[in-house]
């Protein structure tokens, strides 16, 4: 019998050996993926963005730009479903700028809130055109965004 129980034993430990490795990630990892910052790459299952969605978009950006009224933006895809409630996006607008050498084609970037999957609020991060523009790609570069995939 104690050849059994040997036995038995062992089986024991290597399932639960084994079942450890299964688990779900523990509360203290947790804050590490929290701290995490949102991205957004595009996929298959990115969305145009509603009319409200937009109208969001576009009182955050109108502030920095001259005749803001005559603006002609250009909208990229937003994910189907967001990876968090806090989301960068990027995309384009055709506009006066209050620097001229920022006229025409400018990249910008907001930062969005998300509230049952779609964009509830935004804050815009940065607009620049001219050479500048350059600047923002960089940073929509570090989110998986380009601004200039924006029609």
């Amino acid at each position: 019998m104690p050849a059994n129980r040997n036995t038995a034993i062992a089986a024991l430990a290597a399932t639960l050996a084994l079942a450890a490795c299964a688990t779900s990630p523990t509360a203290q990892d947790a804050p590490a993926a929290a701290a995490a910052p949102a991205t957004v790459g595009l996929s298959v299952s990115d969305r145009d963005l509603t009319p409200q969605e937009k109208k969001v978009i576009v009182e955050a950006v109108a502030p920095s730009l001259r005749n803001a009224g005559a603006a002609k933006y250009r909208w990229a895809k937003f994910p189907t479903v967001p990876q968090s409630d806090e989301v960068s996006y990027c995309a384009t607008v055709d506009a006066q700028s209050p620097y001229a050498a920022y006229n025409g084609r400018q990249a910008y970037i907001v930062d969005t809130k998300v509230v049952g999957g779609h964009i509830s609020s935004a804050v815009l991060g940065l607009i620049a055109g001219g050479k500048d523009a350059a600047i923002v790609a960089g940073m929509c570069e570090k989110h998986g965004l380009d601004p200039n995939k924006a029609t």
